[in-house]
């Protein structure tokens, strides 16, 4: 993974050309809690899926599957942290946006909610069903995803 970022590296300084350290930004004025917000919602992410894969209930490729998400996505919730880096920024939404779309298809064709054809109401059925599980994983995603791409910008327009 690229250590690159949009943030211009301090003169005299080419330990730190091509990448942004937490104390370069702050120094500058850089959107350091916005950084360390995107790197632990990522994290948060990644703790998700890694207990979701230990509780066992989604069938063991799935579980495998989630961990393999989770050791993917480590690395540049660390790498947000330390650096801010826009590489790791584009990874972190794409990835975002493509759970919260999987997930998001999950929960409209048949692995949430739906529609129910028993006598009880469809409330009870989206209950069921974990539709409430699948539509928080989806709003973590989705800040996730709002979180990396805010802080791109942010850090494009302060070059710019």
């Amino acid at each position: 993974m690229a250590a690159t970022s949009v943030a211009p590296a301090p003169a005299g300084n080419r330990a730190a050309a091509g990448r942004t350290t937490t104390a370069v930004r702050a120094r500058a004025g850089g959107p350091v809690f916005h950084a360390r917000l995107a790197a632990v919602v990522t994290a948060v992410s990644c703790a998700t899926h890694l207990w979701l894969a230990a509780t066992g209930n989604h069938g063991a490729w799935l579980s495998a599957l989630m961990l393999v998400l989770a050791a993917v996505c480590v690395p540049c919730a660390v790498h947000i942290w330390r650096h801010s880096g826009v590489a790791a920024l584009h990874q972190v939404t794409v990835a975002a946006v493509a759970m919260a779309a999987v997930h998001a298809a999950l929960l409209l064709g048949g692995g949430g909610a739906g529609h129910a054809h028993t006598g009880g109401p469809p409330s009870s059925a989206a209950h069921a069903d974990g539709a409430g599980g699948l539509l928080l994983v989806i709003a973590l995603e989705l800040a996730t995803a709002l979180l990396a791409a805010t802080l791109v910008a942010r850090l494009r327009r302060r070059c710019a």
